[in-house]
């Protein structure tokens, strides 16, 4: 336990026998039958001292937080971007030691994901075509609800408000238990709410504008968090900053199957930037507008979700919190095994659960403390509709419990919806156990007259009649056979063209197959290394008093394996022969690639304290 946890439980201790003492006058009255005005004065005595002792307490995390946040920024780990001109909420720009940091996550993460699972890791663009996120369905749900300040219009979150009212409500000790419940229940379902209900309940609390306290906008509207762009001077093609990695992946699946030797399981893993236009940012590195994410879309075949290295981590336990206990009242997250835990579905797939498993590992590994850890099961109101199941790790820092790596079974719907939308078939293949016959479609597109038809364009339109669905192509036929013609539109043209009768032949016929062809399911572990990393900082932050006794130092206890500077070379004496010997040693840490510092001028205290710290180090 490090000293700001001791400082912590010290005061809690005193919090306690203060609201002890205070119990003692009430007692006498009870056993007394004393009368209940007489009371009533004293369990009010009994509230006002809660309520003074209880706002201390509260301050205390704050008081860490902002501890934490001003060693963070003045030593350069982040600083607010664009400091100098004001600022702008929401962009952080990362100093030597945060660069170093954020340097040594992704390189533990590349050893235990990238490298350990033979994954392919990409990089893909930033900016990206309207059409591809009207496909993934971002352009249309992407998006949070707001209210507005009336007075000095200031945006704010409407969940977060509600949110806010609630934490804040519950702890005042005079509510009723019923009260407390129901505070519980809007809590687990309020990210769900939709505009009228989130509207209702801001009414029903009386919930005004933080800091004004002037009254919001009724209902909260909808505004979507991708930044938009225009690609060339006449700004006609739309286009968005991708708010995640994964769409890259989606589109680009036939490459990277192909060239893993068209072999399921295949996982692709991308580091890149992200970009959200958050409402109201707050918390630093918490809730930004620009930030990391290092993303893994491992492919895998939908009938079997297996994974031979589940062994590994099958008897691994730790802090889970399924679904059903959420919904208890009153329930946390228990210690659970993994493998239990797979053996009675309450995680859907031995895949999703290797990579929960791999994700503690992982986390543990870099100094994450595991008793602040937990893996939380998405409600089912809360899944995405798409989601067969996921679980979000979730770690507990001054801001409660934050969501860091979100690992979900996405089923196939990526996949599908960009092959339904580009007309390109995303698909992969399995060798049958044994040959069967069916019925097959046939598409043979005509490319002589599509070619007098089209010319240049014959391309697009020949794919987009060869990805054509059984249903799609049987209506076409029909329409043709009717009338000769029939509109047809090819996505990747952006319009729709005239199809005749002699451009396309469209049937079924009985063949004898050996494989087959299916949409792979996706499972997305998505890893916010900003969010890991400052709770890796808390999580490492303490104390210790100086030397004389004089004054409290910050200490950041680092694993090696993510410390910015992994050590300091410094003669203990001013001596030039211990001066080039320490120059001598500092160009084979350089050659050998170890960051370090260099400290060749030092002052007679600085080397007493340093000698006594080693000392120190040396006895423990």
């Amino acid at each position: 336990m490090n000293a700001t946890e001791q400082s912590l439980l010290h005061a809690f201790s005193k919090k306690s026998s203060t609201v002890e003492d205070q119990e003692m006058p009430i007692r006498p009255l009870n056993a007394s039958s004393a009368e209940k005005p007489e009371i009533d004065v004293a369990i009010g005595g009994l509230f006002d001292i809660l309520k003074a002792e209880k706002s201390v307490v509260e301050k205390e995390p704050e008081a860490f937080r902002q501890a934490v946040g001003n060693i963070l920024e003045r030593r350069l780990f982040y600083n607010p971007s664009f400091d100098i001109y004001g600022g702008i909420t929401g962009l952080l720009d990362y100093g030597p030691s945060g660069r170093l940091v954020e340097l040594n996550v992704l390189s533990l993460w590349r050893k235990f994901f990238v490298n350990e699972e033979d994954m392919l890791e990409v990089g893909c663009s930033a900016l990206t075509p309207e059409i591809v996120f009207n496909a993934s369905g971002h352009v249309k749900k992407f998006t949070d609800l707001m209210v507005k300040d009336e007075v000095n219009g200031a945006f704010h979150r409407a969940d977060h408000l509600v949110k806010g009212y609630c934490e804040s409500r519950k702890k005042d000790v005079t509510i009723s238990a019923e009260k407390a419940a129901e505070l519980d229940n809007v809590l687990a379902v309020v990210e769900d709410l939709s505009a009228e209900e989130l509207g209702a309940k801001i009414k029903e609390y009386g919930i005004t504008a933080p800091h004004t306290k002037n009254p919001l906008s009724h209902p909260p509207r909808p505004f979507n968090l991708m930044f938009q762009t225009f690609f060339g001077p006449t700004g006609s093609s739309l286009g968005y900053l991708r708010p995640e990695t994964a769409q890259g992946i989606f589109v680009n699946f036939m490459n990277y199957y192909n060239d893993n030797g068209r072999k399921l399981p295949l996982a692709v893993a991308q580091v890149g930037r992200v970009f959200r236009n958050e409402i109201s940012p707050r918390q630093g590195p918490i809730r930004a507008r620009e930030f990391l994410l290092a993303e893994i879309e491992h492919f895998v075949d939908p009938e079997n979700k297996s994974h031979p290295k589940f062994p590994d981590v099958e008897l691994l336990e730790f802090l889970m919190f399924p679904r059903e206990e959420q919904e208890k009242s009153g329930q946390s997250a228990k210690k659970l095994c993994l493998g239990e835990a797979v053996a009675k579905g309450t995680v859907n797939s031995e895949t999703l659960g290797y990579f929960i498993g791999r994700v503690y590992l992982f986390l543990v590994h870099l100094g994450i403390d595991k008793e602040r850890l937990r893996f939380r099961q998405h409600k089912a109101k809360e899944m995405a509709h798409y989601a067969a199941d996921c679980w979000d790790a979730e770690i507990e820092c001054s801001y409660g419990w934050i969501e860091c790596v979100g690992i979900a079974d996405r089923s196939a719907y990526d996949l599908c919806a960009h092959s339904e939308k580009s007309g390109v078939s995303l698909v992969a293949e399995a060798k049958l156990a044994e040959p069967k016959e069916i019925e097959k479609l046939v598409i043979t597109p005509v490319k002589k007259e599509l070619g007098v038809a089209f010319k240049a364009d014959q391309k697009n339109v020949v794919e987009a009649l060869e990805a054509m669905n059984e249903q799609e192509a049987m209506e076409l036929k029909a329409t043709l056979e009717s009338k000769g013609e029939a509109e047809f539109e090819v996505c990747t043209l952006g319009k729709n063209v005239t199809i005749k009768k002699n451009m396309v032949s469209i049937s079924k016929k009985r063949t004898e197959v050996r494989k087959r062809f299916f949409t792979p399911s996706v499972i997305e572990p998505s890893f916010g290394i900003g969010r890991i990393m400052y709770c890796l900082y808390e999580h490492c932050f303490s104390t210790r008093p100086s030397k004389a006794g004089d004054e409290q130092l910050n200490v950041f206890r680092f694993s090696p394996l993510v410390a910015p500077f992994k050590c300091t070379v410094l003669p203990l004496v001013q001596n030039q022969q211990l001066e080039e010997a320490a120059k001598v040693i500092s160009k084979q840490l350089k050659s050998d690639g170890i960051k370090h510092k260099i400290e060749i001028t030092v002052t007679l205290k600085q080397i007493e304290t340093i000698s006594a710290y080693i000392f120190k180090k040396e006895q423990l």
